[in-house]
């Protein structure tokens, strides 16, 4: 080295230590929760020069860098997590009257008994799960999809009103929002129009954008709060009032205030009392949360597919923007229902611009008296897609403007529209109608039906138009070589394509059964089915009254499986489909590698706290051939009881289900 470079190096050195010194000392003294050294335009101008002196002397760079240490090597910084207990959303409620309903729907399933409830304010934020292993903590997930998050440990860990390690040493999970403040909120958006970014539209994108930044000590300096609010492992107490006392105590940051009540009218005044105070507070919220109090109590009401019972949220009202309705086009459903859509003068609202937005049917229309080139007023609450909600006509004119009429063709086929027998939807009922079809086969690859990730939209609508394939059968009979003529498909990009079909052919019978897109049957109850029969053959052959004896299938998505098996062209559908190798795999305890069990089509509900999670024991019944439900009703068969079983133990005895251990089901989930 020549003493020129060598002087360079030294300098370089003496820069790039200092430099170092000063952003580690920092980043110290944040995480310490002492005062910061530099604010988090600062650190990134550390932070920058720390790994512009890096590159310039490759030699320097040092596996303790801040920089090093805190961004992470990996292409997938945030590897998925599975949730041990799915994490639900929240029913909403608009009003109180909504509320009164949720109520009433509350207290059929637990006839007799009136709760307490409590309260808390619903903070805009981002979900997150907290585990923590003998008071330390350990991760921090996500909610993701509700079954499946992300892993963002790293980050979570920079929260500084969050405890790294609890006052007790206790195993729990604890779940919450992940929020800024409005005042940190305005400051990272001043900062990033600084910097030449888009500013966040609310304060949850910008509470998600953050928590996925790569450098934690980034994450740190931008002041993220997290507020807890529930216990997602069984509690040592019997209120959930109690429960969130508990947790304060071991150092949590609750959600504050936490209210009781002994009905739902006595929340009224707290409702309008939080709504009208909301513009004070130092964070965004979109309701309150009313919970029932009694832990016991919430076991019996269980859970619906999608949201607790026992919880609801109750929204301050939908937000609402007016602008003009320019023309209406008809979208076409995989089921052939015909839905009217507004095309609209876009206008910002909850965030986003609205352009477009759902009618729902024509007997809607005809309730809101609408005409092309109304003034219309959109609403945007817990339905993703904005709906219009009534008519401006306070000082407008509206003679010349033209009625809307049913349409009296299928905009993709032609074919002329009937209304079916009981329904207010207009539906084409062409079987080969191409607006159908391309829903159909969307709907088959879709992640939660066949799952092939290597087909969207614009490649089945290139597929389609081609003429390559007119029905998800023909997926199986493609060659790559077809596919290398498409538009941006290559060679490589056509195998992934084939490989990825070829993958399919063996996905899970309830797979399968959702993937078919059978009227009235959603993800859950296809996995229903599939435990149920075992086997394709087997739900072919049901009868209406078979097919109404499974749990959780009522007598209209009975009729509907039975029709859909019983229809030539669907037959024909599924015919093709596995004589050209699809197979789909059995649930494992109808297929009986290991032998049939005596649970086989058994209904079992499992209560109370046991040596395993809840969801582990599901999957081994399930394996086992049970059909695991959440509720006891005249149809179950054994009740799974752990330790505290509370008031499932009680139905069981009335319903005179039988009630087990966990020794004595290890036992029935052996082979015959």
């Amino acid at each position: 080295m020549s003493s020129a470079n060598s002087a360079i190096s030294k300098s370089a050195r003496a820069e790039l230590e200092k430099t170092r010194l000063r952003l580690r000392r920092g980043l110290v003294d944040y995480y310490c929760g002492d005062a910061l050294e530099f604010d988090e335009e600062a650190y990134a101008e550390l932070a920058g020069r720390v790994r512009a002196l890096e590159a310039e002397a490759p030699q320097l760079r040092d596996w303790d860098s801040p920089t090093t240490r805190v961004v992470p090597l990996t292409q997938d910084p945030f590897p998925s997590r599975a949730h041990a207990i799915p994490m639900l959303s929240l029913s909403n409620a608009y009003s109180m009257d909504e509320l009164r309903d949720w109520e009433t729907s509350l207290l059929r399933t637990i006839p007799g008994i009136q709760p307490t409830y409590v309260t808390e304010l619903k903070i805009d934020g981002l979900a997150i799960a907290l585990h923590y292993e003998q008071g330390e903590l350990i991760a921090a997930v996500t909610r993701g999809d509700g079954t499946i998050g992300e892993e963002v440990t790293r980050n979570i860990k920079t929260i500084g009103g969050l405890p790294h390690r609890l006052a007790e040493p206790v195993t729990l999970e604890a779940r919450g929002e992940v929020y800024y403040t409005l005042e940190d909120f305005q400051r990272v958006n001043r900062l990033r129009e600084k910097q030449g970014e888009a500013p966040f539209k609310n304060p949850r994108n910008s509470a998600a954008g953050t928590l996925r930044m790569l450098d934690p000590g980034a994450v740190g300096l931008r002041n993220l709060n997290v507020a807890v609010h529930a216990l997602a492992t069984p509690s040592p107490k019997e209120t959930d009032w109690e429960t969130l006392a508990w947790l304060e105590s071991l150092g949590l940051p609750v959600t504050s205030p936490v209210r009781r009540f002994g009905s739902i009218d006595d929340i009224e005044a707290y409702y309008f009392e939080t709504m009208n105070a909301r513009e004070g507070l130092p964070f965004q919220i979109d309701g309150i949360v009313i919970k029932v109090d009694q832990l016991a109590l919430r076991e019996q009401a269980g859970f619906t597919s999608k949201s607790p019972r026992w919880a609801t949220a109750l929204k301050f009202g939908a937000e609402q923007a007016e602008t003009t309705l320019l023309s209406v086009h008809i979208g076409v459903g995989r089921t052939g229902m015909l839905t009217p859509i507004a095309n609209l003068e876009p206008v910002a609202l909850g965030g986003t611009t609205v352009a477009r937005a759902t009618l729902h049917n024509y007997e809607q229309i005809e309730r809101l008296g609408l005409r092309l080139g109304d003034r219309v007023v959109l609403e945007k609450g817990g339905d993703i897609i904005p709906k219009v909600v009534r008519v401006v006509t306070d000082g407008v004119k509206r003679g010349g403007l033209k009625a809307i009429e049913p349409p009296e063709q299928c905009p993709s086929c032609g074919e002329p529209p009937v209304k079916l027998e009981g329904e207010v939807d207009f539906h084409c009922l062409n079987p080969v109608c191409p607006a159908q079809q391309f829903e159909r086969i969307r709907h088959y690859v879709s992640r939660s039906a066949m799952d092939i990730e290597s087909i969207g939209p614009a490649l089945i609508e290139q597929m389609v138009a081609g003429g390559l394939i007119r029905t998800f059968a023909g997926l199986y009979s493609l060659e790559a070589s077809q596919l290398e003529s498409l538009e941006r498909m290559g060679k490589k990009s056509a195998a992934n394509v084939i490989e990825a079909i070829h993958a399919s052919r063996t996905r899970p019978l309830g797979k399968f059964l959702h993937a078919l897109g059978i009227r009235y049957v959603g993800e859950g109850a296809a996995q229903v089915l599939a435990r149920h029969f075992g086997s394709l053959e087997g739900l072919r052959a049901a009868s209406v009254e078979a097919l109404e004896n499974v749990n959780e299938i009522g007598a209209v998505t009975a009729k509907s499986l039975y029709d859909f098996f019983h229809d030539p062209a669907k037959l024909t559908l599924i015919d093709q489909c596995l004589a050209n190798g699809v197979q789909p795999t059995p649930p494992e305890a109808a297929g009986a590698a290991e032998g049939e069990t005596p649970l086989a089509g058994k209904t079992v509900v499992i209560t109370g706290a046991l040596s395993q999670p809840r969801p582990q024991w599901k999957e081994r019944l399930e394996r086992a051939g049970a059909n695991v439900t959440g509720s006891i009703s005249g149809k179950t068969d054994f009740l799974l009881a752990g330790e505290n079983a509370g008031s499932k133990m009680t139905a069981a005895n009335k319903h005179g289900v039988r009630i087990v251990d966990e020794q004595e089901m290890s036992k029935w989930m052996e082979p015959r």
